[in-house]
């Protein structure tokens, strides 16, 4: 069983600000140190002004590969446009430095908005949101039978891990983050997530791997949750191996192409020229809609589920128990009455509601990175209004059938 995590709140607000790797800067050990460092590294101390218009020039503040999308878009219909009161959208938008805002029910637009520098043509960066659809990746490369599955070992895949702490270690308790392998993300200058991001590995050895193989074990796998940024890393590079493609390609043949995505989305490299399996996608807002319809659509398409028998419902549950109403499933956040979602640093945010095939996407410009007690409160009260305004809505009037095909 594994250990329940005590002061939960604020061990949440912590591992907000670490779920892109490339962006913690609090480690460097010196001025010097942080001054040559890229300047994608530095978005922790870019004022909120930069940040908004690099959010959406992804390309121009890092090497990224594209995902490409087919060139033919999948419906989206209307839906009854969902009403708010007065003022009260507006005043929301402006409190949480919204860019754009979608909700979808049973398939159809129920309200979108684009505000700040964004717009329906442009891609916003989502830094940790990436985490869960590297996740499902590691689904449909065991449903290909590039991966046998998540109870085998990581090694198998990795094999520069063995003789390391990550012998014994499988892929599912890489997605639970409950390898057992010590990681510390305190953001002091000795602290593992801050050596990870300098660290230099000898010549021709992935610098992930080189970092991680030196960590050590602090307890059996399986038994006790640490949030670790570089293992998300990992498992972008066990579809990397496993696969023998790049995961911004495969995504693109999975996902992004045949569920018609309507443009091209980007992933950003590390220094390695290596797409970062926990972080860094930038889509348009409606696309990440999509990913999130997906989702709810138990990851099928024309029918056909891409995934392994169970794997939604076991990827988007609690795997790993907090002590609130939170927990970890596969590289996923779950919430209490079946939720889920994907988060990011500075307000990105997608919830998924299964029971009434809803979803709501947020793209936000946080003052900060994980967002401040407030800043989180009032968005978990908007989407209970969400909800609640979607319930009442429910009318005599025949609700429209989805066109696109699921």
């Amino acid at each position: 069983m594994l250990t329940n995590i005590k002061n939960t709140e604020a061990r949440v607000l912590r591992l907000a600000v670490s779920m892109a790797v490339l962006f913690i800067l609090s480690g460097c050990q010196t001025l010097k140190t942080y001054m040559e460092m890229p300047d994608n590294h530095r978005v922790l101390f870019w004022s909120q002004d930069k940040r908004e218009g690099a959010f959406t020039q992804m390309e121009k503040h890092s090497d990224v590969a594209v995902i490409s999308a087919s060139g033919t878009a999948s419906p989206l219909p209307m839906g009854k446009k969902l009403e708010f009161k007065d003022g009260e959208i507006e005043a929301f938008f402006e409190a949480q430095h919204i860019a754009g805002l979608i909700v979808l029910e049973k398939g159809e637009v129920r309200f979108e908005k684009y505000a700040r520098s964004l717009d329906k043509e442009k891609r916003w960066s989502s830094f940790s949101l990436a985490k869960s659809i590297t996740s499902t990746l590691i689904g449909m490369a065991i449903k290909d039978g590039y991966i046998d599955s998540v109870q085998s070992e990581l090694v198998q895949y990795i094999p520069e891990l063995k003789g390391t702490a990550y012998d014994g270690v499988t892929i599912e308790h890489l997605l639970t983050m409950s390898t057992g392998v010590g990681w510390s993300e305190t953001y002091k200058a000795k602290s593992d997530v801050a050596q990870f991001i300098i660290h230099k590995a000898p010549d021709g050895m992935d610098s992930t791997i080189s970092y991680m193989s030196r960590l050590k074990r602090v307890a059996p796998p399986g038994e006790v949750f640490n949030y670790n940024t570089g293992e998300s890393n990992l498992a972008g590079i066990l579809v990397e191996r496993a696969t023998g493609r790049p995961i911004s390609e495969y995504l693109s043949e999975k996902i992004w192409k045949p569920h018609g995505m309507e443009a091209d989305a980007l992933w950003a490299f590390n220094e390695d020229g290596v797409e970062i399996g926990g972080c860094c996608i930038a889509a348009r807002l409606r696309d990440f809609a999509r990913y999130g319809q997906f989702m709810l659509d138990d990851a099928k398409l024309n029918g056909r589920s891409t995934v392994p028998e169970n794997w939604v419902k076991d990827a988007t549950a609690v795997q790993i128990p907090f002590d609130d109403d939170k927990g970890y499933g596969y590289l996923w956040w779950t919430f209490q009455n079946g939720y889920y979602g994907a988060e990011g640093i500075f307000g990105q945010h997608m919830r998924l509601i299964p029971e009434s095939d809803t979803l709501i996407v947020t793209l936000s410009n946080w003052p900060s990175a994980g967002g401040s007690p407030e800043l989180r409160a009032s968005r978990s009260l908007m989407y209970a209004k969400i909800k609640i305004n979607l319930l009442l809505d429910e009318s005599d009037e025949p609700r429209r059938q989805v066109v696109a095909s699921r």
